[in-house]
């Protein structure tokens, strides 16, 4: 980021109390953003969020929705992100300094577990596109590496044997947005294909080394294309696709192996190896496909009603509005 806006995100940070964790996500990082409203969103990791929001509570008690502030405070602020949503809660709207500022306050467990596991697939899929690190006390980047490495293995299952680099981060990036209910009438249609595009870049320095490891692992192969797009090939076979699903975070290999079975052998050590059992790549493919559908369906739907009672009336309408506004214009 340019040392002016690099200044002033972390700056904004100041105002708050600490956090173990912040980054920077969504449309503000996009080089080819003129829209001077936009918010900058965060994601902020806290350790205890019932005590973090007891802190914020004395220092920026605006932030919040008036009710949730006279009706229970920190404690109801919590229970309703965690009970209602995914476990996170997000202040919208704050203006600080001129600018607009959206953030979200998350568990450090929670964020890490959905990280690891996708459990609830919402931290996970947020970090599976570029975002702007501005605090990190835990590493979480490092630990992150485990969840680009599990998106690379579900966007290759879910492609065909020849596509092209910029088809593989459209699909990469795509997976969080499976059975968002907000993509069929609140956000833009193109929003993948601008994410993508804007940050090119950015999506090739996060993803070479997983790329470059599936490469020597005889898994993909990597030619240039006359209009300077790299294309890449994989081989369909059986082999490949379980040692893309043997690559997947343990809740979604349990899930598959309870819709499609599995199967048990042991290894050089002797322990019982547990597989899903796979008769075809199209078959793991479309239980994959299911399985996020449902689980960002369930998260998305969760969170957008958590949102709502967060915010208050006047805010959840304002919000609504602008998420409109921006997929009418994209159907045009």
């Amino acid at each position: 980021m340019e040392r002016k806006s690099k200044a002033e995100v972390e700056g904004f940070l100041k105002i708050l109390p600490p956090v173990e964790f912040a980054c920077i996500y969504g449309s503000s990082l996009h080089p080819n953003n003129q829209d001077k409203s936009t918010m900058t969103d965060y994601i902020l990791g806290v350790a205890d969020p019932l005590q973090w929001h007891s802190e914020n509570l004395k220092l920026n008690k605006n932030h919040y929705a008036s009710w949730m502030v006279h009706l229970g405070g920190a404690r109801l602020i919590t229970e309703v992100a965690d009970d209602i949503g995914v476990g996170v809660h997000f202040n919208p709207f704050v203006t600080w300094n001129g600018k607009m500022f959206k953030y979200g306050v998350v568990r450090m467990h929670d964020l890490i577990h959905d990280v690891l596991y996708w459990e609830r697939f919402y931290f996970s899929g947020r970090l599976q596109k570029p975002v702007y690190v501005v605090v990190d006390n835990l590493d979480i980047q490092n630990i992150n590496s485990v969840n680009l490495r599990s998106a690379v293995s579900a966007a290759l299952l879910l492609l065909p044997s020849e596509f092209t680099e910029e088809d593989l981060y459209a699909k990469m990036c795509s997976l969080s947005y499976l059975g968002d209910l907000r993509m069929l009438f609140a956000e833009d249609k193109n929003k993948v294909k601008k994410i993508v595009r804007g940050q090119f870049d950015q999506f090739h320095t996060m993803y070479k080394p997983f790329l470059e490891e599936y490469e020597a692992k005889k898994l993909l192969r990597f030619s240039s294309a006359a209009n300077h797009q790299i294309q890449v090939f994989q081989d369909c076979n059986l082999s490949g696709a379980c040692s893309l699903v043997s690559a997947l975070p343990p809740s979604i290999r349990s899930q598959m192996s309870m819709k499609l079975g599995e199967k048990t052998k042991l290894n050089d050590t002797g322990q019982i190896v547990r597989n899903v059992a796979i008769s075809s790549r199209e078959e793991a493919a479309k239980c994959l496909q299911r399985i996020l559908r449902q689980k960002v369906m369930v998260s998305s739907t969760r969170q957008a009603v958590s949102g709502l009672l967060a915010v208050g009336g006047v805010n959840a309408t304002r919000y609504l509005a602008k998420k409109i506004r921006k997929a009418w214009n994209s159907w045009r």
